[in-house]
């Protein structure tokens, strides 16, 4: 009885061990390369002196800047004049908003990275 207790713990320890070490194994390189840099998300990123093109009066027909900040806390107290606002966290309900026209140039901008 007590041979069968010992095989029984000992198969039970191996077992966990061997979860346990398969379970703790690390991400593939490229998926945690993808997570650390959110760049391939993203077209472009472009500088201010790009932006500053298209921030004009009349607004161009074929280009929308979009702030995506919260409407209270930041874009109130100031925006990109013809920019609209479709904050990140309403933005699957607001795409209304977003031109029709395929070809238009979006350009996007928050206060980055927090």
């Amino acid at each position: 009885m007590q041979k069968v207790s010992k095989l029984l713990w000992l198969s039970v320890a191996l077992a966990l061990m061997l979860v346990l070490g398969l379970g703790c194994q690390t991400a593939p390189k490229s998926a945690a390369k993808a997570q650390a840099d959110p760049s391939w998300m993203f077209h472009d990123i472009v500088d201010v002196k790009f932006v500053q093109q298209y921030v004009k009066m009349p607004k161009p027909a074929d280009v929308l800047i979009v702030d995506s900040r919260p409407t209270k806390g930041k874009f109130n107290k100031g925006y990109i004049p013809t920019a609209i606002n479709i904050p990140g966290s309403k933005f699957a309900k607001m795409t209304d908003k977003l031109p029709k026209e395929k070809n238009t140039l979006l350009i996007f901008y928050c206060q980055g990275p927090t």
